[in-house]
């Protein structure tokens, strides 16, 4: 996989302002989100981030005794590469194939240095069983499963029926559940949304309001709307800092609405919450980048990914076979 830490704001700035700029910056915001997130990355205790970390507002380097210990700033945690790998084999094969994403995801994993979570070892053991993507997926309810929509939102994105099937037939390969394919679908139709020129919380509305109305997703955006009064830190500890989708996606939920126009802020936010800031942090970047735009993103945050310049090369590749 080759990998700089380049960036080239110049082709971004070209097309800002128009649905492919916000696109593409919905891309790195959500990369952007699991990077931001690494160093804090399941630490629980609010007061124990502030003391170790400081406020999160850099790419930071996780703590030896973290979950990823051998993961340096300016790398993703297990979901973004898991990201990547989804964006590479879009690239490759010009669309979405499950069965070219399974082969990625498990080559991922066959010597992997980072982490192992449940549904990954899951997965895996199924694959080893000789199931197919189809079947492969753990029951396992962790959001990260749902946050990966990014790079199929940027190759669908004229195209709604084609991004919901990949959408959850990408999640279900990892996370059989049917409310993480179902947070998968809202997160993937709400991004489309804001590409349209929604604001995000008419766009969330809208999609739990319509698609997925009566659902766990409806239900979950309407009890977020109601906490976004609160002190971010405050309502994600009401809600649930953990994994699980019944609290991650609320969580987003509120930070997209409470940070409508302050990525920058809703990501620092997002770190100093604590428990599972990177599933939240790629979903929460994914919905404001298409929102906001490159511009609002801290051009630091960018350039400071190590895989920054690859992931330009794969979008470029992707657009390439969109007009193609």
């Amino acid at each position: 996989m080759a990998m700089s830490d380049a960036f080239d704001p110049l082709r971004f700035q070209e097309e800002e302002g128009n649905m492919n700029g916000k696109a593409e910056a919905m891309v790195l915001a959500s990369f952007v989100g699991d990077s931001l997130a690494l160093g804090p990355h399941w630490v629980y205790d609010v007061d124990e981030i502030e003391r170790r970390f400081g406020r999160v507002e850099k790419l930071m380097k996780p703590s030896p005794d973290s979950y990823h210990p051998n993961k340096e700033a300016g790398e993703f945690t297990h979901y973004g590469d898991q990201t990547l790998a989804l964006l590479e084999s879009i690239a490759e094969v010009r669309g979405f194939d499950l069965a070219d994403f399974a082969l990625r995801w498990r080559k991922l994993f066959s010597h992997y240095h980072g982490y192992f979570d449940h549904a990954t070892k899951g997965t895996l053991h199924n694959f080893d069983e000789g199931k197919g993507p189809e079947e492969s997926g753990a029951p396992s309810t962790d959001l990260s499963g749902a946050s990966r929509v990014a790079p199929l939102v940027y190759r669908y994105r004229g195209d709604s029926g084609a991004l919901v099937t990949a959408a959850k037939a990408q999640t279900a390969m990892t996370h059989n559940n049917p409310v993480v394919v179902q947070s998968a679908e809202f997160l993937a139709r709400t991004a489309l949304e804001i590409l349209d020129g929604k604001a995000p919380v008419e766009a969330m509305k809208k999609v739990a309001g319509s698609w997925l109305k009566g659902g766990f997703v409806a239900s979950a955006v309407d009890e977020a709307l109601e906490l976004s009064s609160l002190a971010a830190k405050d309502a994600i500890l009401d809600l649930g800092q953990s994994c699980n989708t019944k609290s991650a996606l609320p969580a987003v939920v509120v930070l997209v609405a409470k940070y409508e126009s302050d990525i920058k802020e809703a990501l620092v936010q997002n770190a100093m919450a604590g428990g599972d800031s990177a599933a939240r942090g790629m979903a929460v970047g994914m919905l404001l980048g298409a929102h906001l735009g490159l511009e609002a993103i801290p051009g630091d945050w960018v350039s400071g990914m190590k895989a920054s310049r690859h992931i330009q090369d794969l979008l470029a590749r992707i657009d390439k076979s969109r007009g193609e």
